[in-house]
C-alpha cells in the first residue's frame, strides 16, 4: 500500500533509501543506538535490511517529500497465543528528520501503520520509546496511545 499526501508519500523501504536513512538514525543524539555514517560500517545496515525486506512479518517504511526521505518507521507482525491468539503491530524505529520535526510527517506515518493494522484484521498496535524522549511520549499519548507497560531491556554485546 502506498499513500500519498498533499506533499509526503509514505512507501515501502528501497535499498537505496539507505544512507538517508543510516544518517537520520546516527543523527540522533538520543537514540543511543550506536548508529553512524562511518562507511565501514554500513554492510552492517545492508545485511539488516536484506532480513527485513524478506521477511513476511515486517515491512520498513520511508516517508518521503519531495523525492527526499525525511521519516521512517518499521512495523512488526507477532502472534501470541495470549489474547486467544491474537496478533499485534509493533511500530518501531520511528524517526523523523531533525529539520522535518513539527510538521505532521510522524503522526502521518504512525496514521499509515495503524490503517495497515486495520487493513490486515490486526486488533492492537504497540510501539516502545525511550524513557527519556519525554516529547515522544506527549506525541504518542496524543495520537490516542496509552503508557501501559514498563519495558526492560538487556544488552548482550
Amino acid at each position: 500500500m502506498v499513500v500519498e499526501l498533499p506533499d509526503i508519500l509514505i512507501r515501502r523501504a528501497r535499498r537505496e533509501d539507505l544512507p538517508a536513512l543510516v544518517a537520520m538514525f546516527a543523527a540522533d543524539a538520543l537514540g543511543g543506538h550506536g548508529d553512524t555514517t562511518d562507511p565501514e560500517a554500513f554492510q552492517d545496515y545492508v545485511r539488516a535490511f536484506a532480513v527485513i525486506e524478506a521477511s513476511p512479518d515486517q515491512t520498513l517504511y520511508v516517508a518521503e517529500r519531495g523525492g527526499e526521505v525525511v521519516g521512517t518507521f518499521q512495523t512488526m507482525v507477532t502472534t501470541s497465543l495470549t489474547g486467544r491468539g491474537s496478533s499485534a503491530m509493533i511500530i518501531e524505529a520511528v524517526q523523523t528528520r531533525a529539520d522535518m520535526r513539527g510538521q505532521g510527517v510522524g503522526g502521518l506515518m504512525i496514521e499509515f501503520a495503524i490503517a495497515e493494522a486495520k487493513g490486515r484484521g490486526i486488533g492492537r498496535v504497540a510501539l516502545t520509546s525511550n524513557a527519556i524522549r519525554k516529547d515522544a511520549h506527549r506525541f504518542y499519548e496524543r495520537l490516542g496511545f496509552k503508557p501501559s507497560h514498563l519495558g526492560f531491556k538487556m544488552a548482550l554485546k
